[in-house]
């Protein structure tokens, strides 16, 4: 395993220990957390001899970590983030990769009564019942979608609302925090697979809101400009997003399951 989880902090120190055929990434907790990572680092490592390393944190800190140099690519999922990332000049190459689905997940019990409503209809419902709600509240790729959501069912976030927690932790501690309270949170699907996984019989938590076409999660990734990061390792960074998304590849996400169920889908090229 060739994991590396730091901190801001710590990213400087990290990176120059690197050696010349090591890859350094930002990516989401999810591509962390769901263990596909893990997964795909030594296939890549075998074919390429090239070393990934990573550090897993929020969409907002990974782009964060590439606008400071501190990263050669990025594996992210917020698009219009990524876009705007791009037009900075410090990413470059963006290509899609990967995606699943965002769901809203609540209590069996469902105090809320939210199953089986639109997104934009359950938000509200748990706003006007003002059933607990915990975001993550850091900026992360889902996050912005969660906000996003929010606004177009509310106008606005409830951010300073009693009943809307904001953790500021990772997707797996926020779904934890969410089930020890009886309180309904957003995740990606791959996470919610994973911690399916790990509860299994003690788990508390079901899906209620799924399947809009609004809830659709991409994930790309985007290399850092050597224009702009003189320290960067282009060369690298184009190997990588030339492996993941061959066809090789690509069949390699798409076996990754959890349950018997995929936790992401490849559509590199689509």
């Amino acid at each position: 395993m060739k994991k590396t989880l730091v901190t801001l902090g710590l990213s400087a120190a990290l990176v120059s220990g690197l050696n010349a055929k090591d890859l350094m990434m930002a990516t989401t907790t999810s591509t962390d957390n769901t263990g596909l990572l893990d997964y795909l680092a030594p296939k890549f490592e075998k074919e390429t001899g090239t070393t990934l390393k990573w550090v897993a944190t929020g969409t907002g800190k990974a782009l964060k970590m590439g606008g400071n140099c501190d990263v050669d690519i990025l594996f992210v999922h917020a698009p219009g983030a990524e876009k705007k990332f791009v037009g900075t000049g410090y990413g470059v190459n963006r290509t899609q990769v990967m995606y699943n689905d965002f769901v809203v997940i609540g209590p069996k019990a469902d105090p809320a009564m939210v199953t089986g409503m639109q997104t934009a209809a359950a938000l509200k419902k748990i706003n006007d019942k003002e059933a607990k709600f915990f975001s993550r509240g850091d900026n992360s790729g889902t996050n912005k979608k969660e906000i996003k959501l929010w606004k177009e069912a509310l106008t606005k976030a409830p951010e300073k609302a009693s009943w809307y927690v904001q953790t500021g932790q990772g997707m797996l501690r926020t779904i934890n925090m969410a089930a020890e309270k009886g309180g309904y949170t957003m995740t990606d699907r791959g996470t919610w697979i994973k911690y399916q996984s790990q509860k299994a019989d003690k788990n508390t938590m079901k899906i209620v809101v799924e399947g809009d076409k609004t809830l659709f999660n991409q994930y790309s990734v985007v290399s850092i400009n050597k224009e702009k990061c003189s320290n960067v390792k282009p060369e690298l960074a184009a190997q990588f997003t030339s492996w993941i998304i061959k066809p090789e590849t690509q069949k390699t996400i798409a076996d990754f399951r959890l349950l018997g169920k995929a936790l992401f889908i490849p559509n590199a090229g689509k």
